[in-house]
């Protein structure tokens, strides 16, 4: 944060997004909520939207700082502790298919997104690449990862998330009718293995993989699962890169025409900026593949996680005005869903090819 840390500036702050987070928690877990799988992280950015346009303004001054540190460093150490639900045996399950099907979704994913977005939408790039970021990758987790290193506004990040949240729950009611016609017409091979590599190397985020992986059987959701925790393993090196191409190059005439900042603007800073906690994301997942640590420890860091992802998502909601929002426009969401679309028809193509080369 550059300065000291003043824990009475940023306690209120803090206290709010943790009393968010916790409402969250607790009504993710009844059984509607359940049954319509709203993962606390969701409904954490949507009731902190609501206190954001309320009540927030109000007590603003005073939680500001607090806010900021949720939506920034408690993110981070979220991140780095998502590091305990991957080991580097996930790779091997889903074997050399999986890996080089999760990398093409990916790096085909973000590559249109950066052309469609700038080309055809004249998006700025910093709802650019959270968009592109949180399609390609795991959703709203990689929109957040995302944030520090494109250092985007609140209304950036909520704007990217809302895209990946609306169209990933819309997956979760398209793919079941996919399995189906699949059976039929074998876009892709018909076992439940090929079909639980397409899902989980196609859909948003982790709890919608699940819960569509559950719908369709439990061998389509062991193999959609894990295919979906190594494409998550790919969130660091994709920051990483991310962070030298940033560092590097010039802005766009299309950026320098837009009122938002480019991504880079200054050309006398050549320095890269290292996510190091992406860095330590991935000592962490090497940690947890030694399975040196009590399984009792490794549950409660994965609580701990949940429980900061879902405050970071809280602050992120209190820093989302719905006038912002608005003047976002429809291009964003049209942007969501071409990638959307592409994630759908382009990823068969890619799992069929794959597979087929591969078999």
């Amino acid at each position: 944060m550059g300065q000291k840390l003043n824990f009475q500036i940023v306690l209120p702050g803090v206290a709010l997004s943790l009393a968010i987070a916790s409402v969250a928690l607790v009504l993710s877990d009844t059984s509607l909520l359940k049954l319509h799988v709203f993962s606390p992280l969701t409904l954490a950015i949507l009731i902190g939207i609501g206190l954001g346009n309320t009540i927030h303004p109000k007590i603003a001054q005073v939680c500001a700082s607090g806010v900021t540190f949720s939506r920034q460093w408690l993110l981070q150490l979220g991140i780095i502790l998502y590091g305990f639900r991957l080991t580097f045996s996930d790779i091997a399950n889903v074997g050399l298919q999986g890996v080089l099907i999760d990398a093409l979704v990916l790096t085909s994913t973000f590559a249109l997104a950066w052309i469609a977005g700038h080309k055809l939408l004249r998006l700025n790039s910093h709802t650019v690449v959270l968009i592109g970021a949180g399609s390609a990758i795991c959703g709203a987790a990689a929109v957040m990862a995302t944030e520090p290193i494109v250092r985007g506004r609140a209304e950036h990040v909520s704007v990217a998330v809302s895209t990946v949240l609306i169209f990933g729950t819309l997956a979760m009611f398209i793919y079941p009718a996919l399995y189906t016609l699949n059976q039929t017409w074998h876009w892709l091979p018909a076992s439940h293995q090929a079909f639980g590599l397409f899902t989980g190397s196609t859909i948003h985020e982790v709890a919608q993989v699940v819960a569509t992986g559950e719908t369709l059987g439990d061998t389509i959701a062991d193999t959609a699962v894990i295919t979906k925790m190594v494409r998550v393993m790919m969130l660091a090196p994709f920051l990483m890169l991310l962070s030298v191409y940033l560092a590097n190059r010039q802005p766009t005439k299309t950026e320098c025409a837009n009122q938002d900042k480019p991504l880079k603007q200054d050309k006398k800073k050549t320095k890269v900026t290292i996510p190091w906690f992406a860095v330590i994301f991935i000592l962490v997942a090497g940690l947890n593949s030694l399975a040196l640590l009590p399984s009792d420890w490794v549950r409660q860091a994965n609580e701990l996680d949940t429980l900061l992802l879902t405050m970071a998502m809280a602050a992120l909601g209190l820093c989302t005005h719905l006038s912002a929002l608005k003047q976002a426009g429809v291009k964003p969401i049209l942007l969501g869903g071409l990638l959307f679309a592409w994630l759908i028809v382009g990823g068969t193509v890619i799992n069929y090819c794959v597979m087929t080369l591969l078999a």
